[in-house]
């Protein structure tokens, strides 16, 4: 039975495409930790929709989750033919002062399960000739992001990852599309234990269903990258056309003061 896989689907974004593409008739494999959201949101989608809609409750990072993963789908006899890699967190703060665990489950999560994933399920979509892989990205893969250094990096990965396979498989009848979002309306800071985020005002903060949306129809016009939002869209391309050590010193004098701020108050609350 072929079916879309969906990462970080308990929330945000990855819900989103779970509601999306189960109202396009896709039967769903749904991944993440909280195993009550994942039962409770293929019970509503199934019923709605009537598609079938499996759940498998794993942390991404636990040692061999990708194997234990794809042996599951196998298992079930589920030919994935839609993979959309959306688990993922970020971090801000001073690179040096961050918990250096936190830093490399990061690391781990956004790159290396993305990574083991593509490769697992994409040598099965070359066999059939045909196949999608989404990965999910952000904005902040395209310059570097002082005081977000790891996830930006991470997010760089991806996205010149995924635009490098997007050209190796054109051949093969396999589509990708690295999907770069701006600030979105979901969860992701209060996950990634970020305070006082800075946000794009008015139309750069987006809907996660926007996005969902931009990534279809860029998927739909044969697209291996897009930016979903104008503004967003706008910001990305003025950070490509200044050099680095501008860019970074921009950013850094936004952000400095407020990771400055919360360091302070974090100390201030350890010692009292």
């Amino acid at each position: 039975m072929k079916a879309t896989l969906i990462t970080g689907a308990s929330s945000g974004i990855g819900e989103a495409f779970a509601r999306r593409l189960a109202a396009e008739k896709h039967n769903l494999v749904l991944v993440a930790r909280n195993e009550e959201k994942l039962s409770a949101l293929c019970d509503e989608l199934m019923l709605e929709h009537e598609i079938t809609a499996h759940y498998i409750a794993i942390d991404l990072n636990d040692y061999n989750a990708d194997k234990r993963l794809f042996k599951e789908t196998e298992h079930h006899g589920l030919e994935v033919d839609w993979l959309i890699n959306n688990a993922g967190f970020g971090s801000m703060g001073d690179f040096a002062q961050l918990p250096l665990e936190k830093e490399l489950e990061m690391v781990s999560l956004n790159v290396m399960a993305l990574v083991a994933l593509t490769h697992r399920y994409l040598e099965q979509m070359r066999k059939r000739g045909e196949g999608t892989i989404i990965n999910v990205s952000s904005t902040a893969s395209f310059q570097p992001i002082p005081f977000m250094a790891t996830y930006g990096a991470t997010k760089a990965f991806v996205t010149s990852f995924t635009e490098a396979l997007a050209e190796e498989n054109r051949v093969h009848g396999v589509s990708f599309l690295a999907l770069c979002p701006g600030t979105t309306d979901t969860n992701f800071f209060a996950a990634s234990d970020i305070k006082d985020p800075v946000r794009v005002k008015g139309k750069g903060i987006q809907t996660a269903e926007e996005v969902v949306d931009a990534a279809l129809e860029a998927l739909e016009k044969g697209k291996t990258s897009v930016v979903s939002g104008w503004t967003n869209y706008l910001i990305s391309k003025a950070g490509t056309f200044a050099p680095n050590s501008m860019v970074t010193k921009s950013i850094g004098k936004v952000l400095r003061p407020k990771v400055e701020k919360d360091h302070k108050e974090k100390k201030k609350s350890a010692s009292g």
